[in-house]
């Protein structure tokens, strides 16, 4: 979207700015037939980043296409700005597939952010697909704790505004984050992580990403300076 931030001050500019595009809708919208599971990781000894998509038909649950590229992280570790370190990299993993997936569910935060716009915001409008945030951890909110059962859920409640749920996605398994990123409401959302998670806590997708950027890591020559390493709530 133009000239990209260089400091966190215009970056939560920018996130103000792609905050007032994000829309979510009051009542649910097509479900998604298929969806890319997007995730970023961060090698510990370089500013090396590896980000993967994997693309699953939701009704079968097999895996459709994979994609993965290499980088460098481009922006510093600032709480609340991961996008800025994600986003344009995994814009060129969605370029790689052959079909647009119906909606992308990344590992972190949709609404679920101090400014409303966590990674999976930002890149939903950005690509224009509707998106989910899917967090292993809290960043923002109160929330009860959901019921022992897969499938319960409690609202996540910041400054008076719901903004996403906290799900238990298997029996008396530690719950997950779930917010809307764009063009798909708060219970969907969460009905659609669901659907995606078979034997495991994390969406299926998100696992296979998380692996098989973990993966190119692991195998590439390191370079560059420590700077850059976590991956913390977006």
């Amino acid at each position: 979207m133009g000239h990209w931030p260089r400091t966190p001050e215009e970056a939560e500019r920018v996130q103000r700015e792609v905050a007032e595009r994000v829309e979510i809708p009051t009542g649910p919208v097509p479900a998604p037939r298929t969806v890319a599971g997007l995730d970023v990781s961060y090698a510990t000894d370089s500013d090396q980043i590896a980000a993967a998509g994997v693309l699953v038909d939701v009704a079968s649950g097999e895996v459709v296409e994979e994609a993965m590229v290499e980088g460098v992280a481009g922006f510093p570790y600032v709480p609340g700005l991961l996008a800025f370190r994600e986003v344009p990299i995994l814009l060129r993993v969605l370029e790689r597939f052959r079909g647009a997936p119906d909606l992308l569910l990344c590992d972190g935060q949709g609404l679920a952010h101090p400014r409303r716009c966590g990674v999976a915001c930002h890149l939903g409008v950005l690509a224009g697909r509707p998106a989910i945030g899917c967090a292993k951890t809290w960043f923002v909110g109160e929330h009860d704790q959901p019921g022992p059962r897969r499938g319960e859920r409690t609202p996540l409640v910041d400054e008076g505004q719901v903004v996403g749920e906290v799900l238990r996605t298997r029996d008396g398994v530690k719950p997950v984050y779930v917010s809307p990123g764009h063009a798909i409401g708060i219970a969907q959302a969460s009905d659609v992580v669901l659907s995606l998670c078979s034997r495991y806590r994390l969406p299926d997708p998100l696992r296979r990403a998380d692996h098989i950027s973990r993966r190119a890591l692991h195998r590439a020559p390191r370079r560059g300076s420590p700077e850059g390493q976590q991956r913390q709530p977006s």
